[in-house]
């Protein structure tokens, strides 16, 4: 199964420069646990809830913008790939979500742990989650 046939789109994102109340703000309004960071159409880094607790509710700098807190090295993969390689990219990088990009970079959606164990295969989100949870 392709990753195109079961990641979110579209999906909402953000710029460095919204604020992180901003970005806060619209993860709770739309029950988000992620924001990609994209500038000129094109993912530049993400945001996940847990980054605006670890790292910004911490020095609660109410000027503070997302370029601050972003995860700016992210893992992308792309539509046409096999939901398995998703997978592993998950697994292999210790992470539950991935940036889904086109041909030409720009962002086509965003798929999860979860997109693949409701729309793919259980077993392999299973798989994957304990390669993800592993101490290495």
């Amino acid at each position: 199964m392709l990753v195109k046939r079961v990641m979110r789109t579209p999906i909402m994102t953000v710029t460095p420069d919204t604020t992180v109340r901003a970005a806060a703000a619209l993860m709770a309004e739309l029950g988000l646990g992620v924001l990609p960071v994209c500038a000129n159409g094109r993912p530049i880094g993400i945001v996940t809830d847990r980054d605006i607790v670890t790292r910004w509710v911490s020095t609660a700098d109410a000027d503070s913008n997302i370029g601050q807190i972003m995860t700016p090295e992210i893992v992308t993969c792309r539509a046409e790939q096999t939901v398995e390689q998703a997978a592993y990219l998950m697994s292999d990088n210790q992470i539950r979500r991935l940036v889904v990009v086109g041909n030409s970079g720009e962002i086509a959606g965003i798929i999860t742990l979860g997109d693949i164990a409701n729309d793919a295969s259980e077993e392999l989100a299973g798989q994957t989650l304990g390669e993800i949870v592993e101490e290495r």
